[in-house]
């Protein structure tokens, strides 16, 4: 049988390689000191406890070590990273209110058009902090809160005291600490009781500065019995320097509510992306996880789910995407910790050029969560002999009273299948093409395709454009 090639074409990024032309002398500090710390915290006008959270984080950040496990990330000099950069303009509630250097990129990306067509609420990110938010005056009678976290910490700051980094606190490790440091912009979304949010709520996270960092935190909140969707997406063009996002995300998932988190990143290959993101569940709710990972030099990224309450649920759906010069190193963590809890992880993998793959996961069942369910299942399809996949599933089980299934697999196209579709008149790039929608359609399709603008674009050059 003849050889077939394997070679994928790299996808065209021209939309998210673009970059602004922002002058950003004067406004950026580099690296990490209490006076810089100190700066930012007075910018932002915030309150003294604030400040101080953030003084003891850096205390924590300099005390703990780089991350021993994992891949390698020892090119990240964090010495080197902007670490914030203070922006010229103020939060706007129009576009047509937003500078034309800054709105052209997001406009480029879709964000304007599909909140008029299929959003709630967008709120935009450009390098350090919120430069557009809105949302629909039906949500907002009905109680509903979305709003970046500078003005958060201002109009609720109980609310904010009492949840902000509490489930995860900068003891968990060095990048959870510098992010409690340095952190500026995110979200901030409050769902009353009883309410649903059927229409999704979308943040867009850009980073556009060369050699600097991004630190949002997004902290939702979602009542007894109400629901909600939310869209992150992210994006940086690239560049000769690395780049890092070390965000975080705080989900509280309250007795019979809904939230369904949906993440596109689709970061360029300078980006260290070491993000940290936790859900806590409670009696009988449910937390969706859809994350997508496209792009990075490097990622390491876990969402766990904590299932406090008894028949809470969580669901975790990935697919990521590594090419030459890529380490994705990703997963989902779950506690049970109450009986009758449930948990699904579906991850599917592809790897190319030399790209490589890692699966992460964590599955921990208490000894009180008896009658608890949770299953694992880990694909990953590797298009040529250079790329590598690994799958590191820790399952650590504390009672004889549950139900738990694993399963994984790594192969690669095979070449008697091209060679069969070919034999029915399709095309050699078509027939590979079918192969890896196949492969990703069980995932993609969890995806909110009407809605993601990230997807709607990333996906089809990603996966379809650029084999097909």
């Amino acid at each position: 049988m003849a050889k077939v090639k394997q070679d994928i074409q790299e996808p065209d990024r021209l939309i998210f390689d673009q970059r602004q032309a922002i002058d950003y002398q004067n406004k950026s500090w580099k690296g990490l000191s209490a006076d810089l710390v100190e700066e930012i915290s007075r910018k932002k006008q915030e309150p003294a406890w604030m400040k101080e959270f953030r003084l003891r984080s850096l205390n924590i950040y300099n005390s703990k070590p780089m991350p021993q496990w994992g891949p390698d990330i020892s090119d990240l000099d964090l010495n080197e990273i902007i670490t914030y950069i203070d922006p010229d303009f103020k939060k706007k509630n129009s576009w047509d209110e937003v500078p034309e250097e800054i709105k052209g990129i997001f406009t480029a990306l879709g964000i304007p058009k599909a909140e008029q067509e299929s959003l709630a609420g967008v709120g935009a990110q450009f390098d350090s902090e919120i430069v557009y938010q809105n949302m629909r005056n039906e949500l907002a009678k009905e109680g509903v809160i979305y709003m970046d976290m500078e003005t958060a910490l201002q109009e609720y700051e109980d609310i904010i005291k009492e949840h902000f980094m509490k489930l995860v606190p900068p003891e968990d490790h060095k990048f959870a600490a510098l992010h409690g440091a340095v952190w500026s912009g995110g979200s901030f979304v409050y769902v009353p009781e009883g309410v649903q949010v059927d229409i999704p709520l979308q943040s867009y996270f850009r980073l556009n500065a060369p050699g600097a960092g991004q630190f949002e935190h997004t902290l939702i909140i979602v009542e007894k019995g109400a629901s909600l969707q939310f869209i992150e997406g992210c994006s940086a063009p690239k560049y000769s320097v690395n780049n890092l996002h070390a965000g975080c995300v705080e989900l509280y998932v309250r007795e019979g509510a809904r939230l369904r988190y949906s993440t596109i990143e689709n970061w360029s290959k300078n980006m260290y992306n070491l993000n940290t993101k936790r859900a806590l569940v409670e009696k009988d709710g449910l937390i969706e996880w859809i994350s997508g990972s496209f792009g990075s030099r490097v990622s390491m990224l876990y969402p766990m789910s904590i299932l406090k309450g008894e028949g809470a649920r969580a669901e975790f759906t990935g697919i990521s995407f590594a090419s030459s010069g890529q380490v994705l190193d990703t997963g989902a963590k779950i506690l049970h910790a109450a009986p009758f809890t449930t948990s699904t992880i579906s991850s599917r993998s592809i790897a190319k050029d030399g790209g490589e793959v890692f699966y992460r996961g964590l599955v921990k069942v208490l000894p009180e969560a008896v009658n608890s369910k949770a299953s694992v299942s880990c694909e990953s399809l590797m298009l040529d002999s250079q790329s590598r996949s690994d799958t590191v599933p820790v399952i650590d089980i504390r009672n004889d009273q549950v139900d738990f299934g694993h399963e994984a697999k790594v192969g690669r196209i095979s070449e008697e299948a091209i060679y069969y579709l070919m034999s029915r008149g399709i095309s050699e790039e078509e027939a590979r093409a079918l192969i890896v929608r196949g492969f990703v359609e069980p995932i993609a399709r969890e995806f909110p395709l009407e809605y993601a603008v990230e997807l709607n674009n990333l996906i089809k050059i990603e996966l379809e454009g650029t084999i097909g």
